[in-house]
């Protein structure tokens, strides 16, 4: 399914890898300098020059930035840790996210990027959004009233509750777009139904939650198209559908990488690993900022002509951190263990019970080798001994676990 190319929503959207490529080289340098500037970096990028991070390669070789080191330099930097360009008197908003962690927000022009995604859903002049995001302390509901704006669509800023009034505003109004989280329209059309009140919502822009294939053909016998991106706080937009519904496609304001959990190091395209995001924000440049969300990368272009990187989606959380035998492990642990050998390919612990007790096995990807070999390396690693198994290359599930933590605790 193909848009017509005077739908897209801007001429980014259909470039070529060479062109893509170019504005890279172009604009990350930039982005890395500023983060350097800051002092929220600390030493993390005293050692980078700039004008060498051209491409995803030399952007692979940063560290990554993980949302904890943000809650623990807005404790001694507050508001926002020093991550920001400008003083918090600078931006529009100031917010609070659970943790608490504070993100800035700005009014220029799209500063979240959701016109993208709410222009590829087909929003757009004429329509009205139900915005049912929460405009209370956390950044939701400006979000998309950012996006609906760049569109030219017309905002009802419902928020969350009062659902008879959600339905009433609806239909005085005529709302003929929602955005919220997957499950709140339901609860807003099954009350309209309750009511005996016609409403006309014909899209549905969701996020922050799971969308499921029953949910979505629901809202489709009902005669709404409902899709869904993904997005947070600190970095806006990172990836939308479109018709074509083929995975989402990456915005043209970050760079994403897929990594092994616990490293910052990229997998193979399909394989499935932690989503790593780059901003290109100038006010708040975040560089390889671990959002704790897996993903993988789809093969190939989108029917629909945007030409971007396709990811496929939410596949689970990549913080996989298990108690075992008492003792945490980790999945950088896990990380360590592989970066001693290098001729495994992955590994996976899996925690288990046996009768009352806990139990450790070690999967490992090699070709061949002795499982007892690596006894003294996984003691030293996860701090704990436990059964090792070599496996084939390839034999274990491409899910991006790391830990898999089998135990019942029904």
């Amino acid at each position: 399914m193909r848009d017509d190319v005077s739908q897209f929503f801007d001429a980014l959207e259909t470039r070529t890898a060479d062109e893509r490529a170019a504005d890279m080289a172009q604009r990350l340098p930039e982005q890395v300098a500023r983060a350097k500037s800051l002092p929220g970096y600390g030493e993390s990028l005293a050692d980078v020059d700039p004008a060498a991070v051209v491409d995803r390669a030399a952007l692979a070789r940063l560290p990554v930035l993980r949302k904890s080191e943000l809650g623990k330099a807005q404790a001694g930097h507050a508001p926002f840790g020093g991550f920001t360009v400008k003083p918090a008197s600078g931006f529009a908003h100031i917010f609070q996210s659970p943790g608490p962690i504070y993100e800035p927000g700005d009014v220029s022009h799209d500063w979240w990027r959701i016109g993208r995604f709410l222009h590829a859903a087909g929003v757009g002049a004429g329509d009205i959004v139900q915005n049912c995001f929460g405009y209370h302390l956390t950044p939701a509901g400006m979000i998309f009233e950012s996006g609906a704006r760049a569109v030219g669509a017309a905002v009802v800023p419902a928020g969350v509750g009062q659902t008879e009034l959600q339905v009433r505003a609806a239909a005085d109004v005529g709302s003929t777009a929602y955005a919220g989280t997957p499950d709140y329209l339901k609860v807003i059309l099954d009350k309209a139904e309750e009511m005996g009140v016609a409403l006309g919502f014909t899209k549905a822009t969701v996020g922050g939650g799971a969308l499921f294939p029953s949910l979505r053909q629901e809202y489709a016998d009902r005669g709404i198209r409902c899709l869904q991106n993904y997005a947070t706080a600190d970095l806006g937009n990172i990836a939308y559908e479109t018709p074509a519904m083929e995975g989402m496609i990456v915005d043209e304001g970050v760079i994403v990488e897929i990594v092994r959990p616990g490293t910052g190091d990229p997998v193979d395209e399909g394989e499935v690993g932690e989503v790593v995001v780059t901003t290109l924000n100038p006010d708040y440049p975040l560089i390889r900022f671990a959002t704790g969300d897996m993903s993988a990368v789809l093969p190939g272009e989108s029917p629909c002509g945007r030409t971007n990187m396709r990811i496929k989606g939410w596949m689970g959380r990549a913080d996989q951190t298990t108690k075992i035998k008492g003792m945490f492990v980790r999945p950088e642990q896990v990380a360590e263990f592989v970066a001693r050998h290098p001729e495994v390919k992955r590994a996976r612990v899996i925690a288990t019970r046996e009768g009352e007790m806990d139990a450790m096995t070690v999967q490992v990807e090699a070709e061949g080798g002795d499982a007892a070999a690596y006894g003294d390396s996984v003691a030293s690693c996860l701090k704990l001994k436990g059964k090792i198994e070599v496996v084939a290359p390839g034999s274990l599930p491409n899910d991006g676990k790391v830990i898999d933590d089998q135990r019942s605790y029904d």
